[in-house]
């Protein structure tokens, strides 16, 4: 996979070098690359007991992201997912720690206690208080005698820093970190690994699986399990962590993104955490965010933090940051009415057992064509297309027996609103004025055909199509012209029009106007598709 790298061995100064310059003057790195890689903050002046953290590269915005007031004073960087040197640990240390001492806080891994510990040593040997708190809050290997340190480290981080900030001596930011990272507790989940840059990826979890319990290395998980959706991912997390909860406390949450987990589904894991199993215990929730990831890890992990007033108070504290989104309270969603006039109006109900059929059979081939029209629609748009029919067929088919079936007129507008509710895009809502027109002129003494007709025109006087740009109007004027001549006569006229979308050699309305020719040629345009196949289903007949 294509990286926006220059070489490997560059990787992590230059990124270094892009944060720092992207700071605003508020950090500062050490010369010495490229061993010695120490961000610190350019206000430091050594009277506080210093926070210093750090470790592998790959966690960004973990650790130096953190580096700032109330957290981290300096972080040290190594390589992607490699421990820094002992030279570089002592580097920071010596930079940053004053009278007051510092705190070294270190993820459980072979490498970094190595490194950090020798360095703290050599650091005391050399007059310096210095102090080394472990965090291992990861839960997904049972009975492990040295369990990692992962995404619970972040809160160590605030609650040492926060301490740090208000003046605290060196025993009170080590009491600080030890407690936080005692009460600590996490899991993580991936649909998919990482890419090491320089590395062949390690294409482990297969189509439809989930691993369970990964670290933030990359390193394999304590299981694979089916992959079901986003609500049971969560449910499956919390069920790792619900043994380990005390029932008489509150819990702070860290739902960390271990990468390239999209936004949009990082808050609906959200969501699904708050009506897990857990969620009722759960008072208040840090991000849903990026704070310490695993390259481009498609996954996420979640933290527990048992909470006392104390330490709500310290996640509370301020900090200038814009890498820890804050403690905040996890609450139900806060739902206010509608404003006056936009609540839907519901025509009167009618039975019509003919019409009904007619509409679950529209609907039901919308269905039915729901990835045709996405494969469709790729090439010209965000391949949505059949998924945005399929929804508001879905909901036309739940939503049945509340039309007036039974009248025409009143039908046409009753389509028009449920289609302004359901179906999203510029399909939506130009089917919906379609519709709403149609019944208008109905209502005016339009035939049903007459009707129609109007409602095909106010629909391109708003959209602005003409046949041959490319449209699903290309299929649908065909269709209602031949309509008079019996249904299958429209279904192989409109059939004809989608068709000949194919070979048009440039859209001239719609989202297709910003591809190129050669893309969509040989494509038919999946809004006139979509029409063809609802004629079709109507007379039941197949068009050659």
């Amino acid at each position: 996979m294509a990286q926006f790298i220059n070489s490997k061995e560059d990787i992590v100064q230059e990124a270094i070098d892009g944060l720092v310059a992207a700071s605003g003057g508020q950090l500062v790195r050490l010369s010495g690359y490229p061993f010695i890689r120490v961000v610190a903050r350019s206000d430091w002046d050594g009277s506080r007991v210093a926070v210093i953290s750090g470790g592998g590269a790959g966690h960004e915005p973990a650790h130096a992201g953190f580096v700032g007031p109330g957290m981290l004073t300096a972080a040290v960087c190594g390589d992607i997912f490699a421990s820094p040197s002992v030279e570089a640990v002592l580097a920071g240390i010596l930079a940053v720690t004053g009278h007051a001492g510092c705190v070294l806080i270190v993820k459980n891994y072979t490498g970094d206690r190595l490194n950090f510990g020798l360095a703290a040593e050599r650091a005391r040997a050399l007059g310096k208080k210095v102090n080394m708190v472990i965090v291992q809050d990861d839960i997904a290997i049972p009975d492990i005698s040295r369990p990692r340190g992962v995404a619970g480290t972040l809160f160590v981080h605030k609650l040492a820093g926060a301490v740090s900030e208000r003046g605290g001596d060196l025993d009170a930011v080590t009491a600080a970190a030890r407690r936080a990272a005692s009460n600590v507790m996490s899991i993580g989940m991936s649909l998919d690994t990482c890419t090491v840059p320089g590395s062949r990826k390690e294409n482990r979890i297969r189509p439809g699986e989930i691993e369970l319990g990964l670290g933030i290395h990359g390193e394999a998980g304590a299981s694979h399990i089916p992959y079901l959706g986003a609500r049971q991912a969560m449910a499956d997390a919390a069920a790792k962590l619900l043994p380990r909860m005390n029932g008489s406390s509150s819990y702070a949450a860290l739902l960390n993104n271990l990468g390239s987990t999209t936004e949009l589904e990082m808050s609906i894991l959200a969501g699904e955490l708050r009506q897990s199993a857990i969620g009722p215990a759960i008072s208040h929730i840090v991000g849903p965010a990026s704070m310490m990831t695993a390259l481009d890890m498609h996954g996420f992990s979640l933290t527990l933090y048992s909470l006392n007033t104390e330490d709500e108070k310290l996640l509370t504290t301020e900090t200038p940051l814009r890498t820890w989104p804050g403690l905040k309270p996890f609450t139900a969603p806060r739902i206010v009415p509608l404003p006056d006039g936009l609540a839907p109006l519901r025509p009167t109900p009618s039975a019509d057992p003919a019409t009904e059929a007619l509409l679950i059979r529209c609907c039901k081939a919308l269905i039915a064509a729901e990835a045709d029209l996405n494969a469709l629609d790729t090439r010209a748009g965000d391949g949505d297309t059949g998924t945005t029919l399929a929804r508001a067929a879905r909901a036309l088919i739940q939503n049945i027996g509340l039309l007036p079936l039974s009248d025409p007129t009143q039908l046409c507008r009753a389509l028009g609103q449920e289609l302004s509710q359901t179906m999203g895009g510029s399909s939506g809502v130009l089917l919906a004025i379609f519709f709403a027109a149609a019944g208008d002129a109905a209502s005016s003494g339009h035939s049903l055909m007459g009707a129609l007709k109007v409602g095909l025109a106010r629909m391109q006087d708003v959209g602005g199509a003409q046949p041959g740009d490319r449209t699903m109007i290309d299929a649908l004027l065909p269709g209602l012209d031949a309509l008079p001549r019996g249904l299958a006569y429209a279904a192989r006229a409109a059939r004809e029009g989608a068709n000949r979308t194919a070979t048009m050699s440039r859209a001239h309305a719609g989202r297709a106007t910003y591809i190129s020719a050669e893309q969509l040629q040989g494509h038919a345009d999946p809004g006139a598709e979509a029409v063809a196949r609802l004629f079709e289903s109507l007379c039941q007949v197949g068009v050659e």
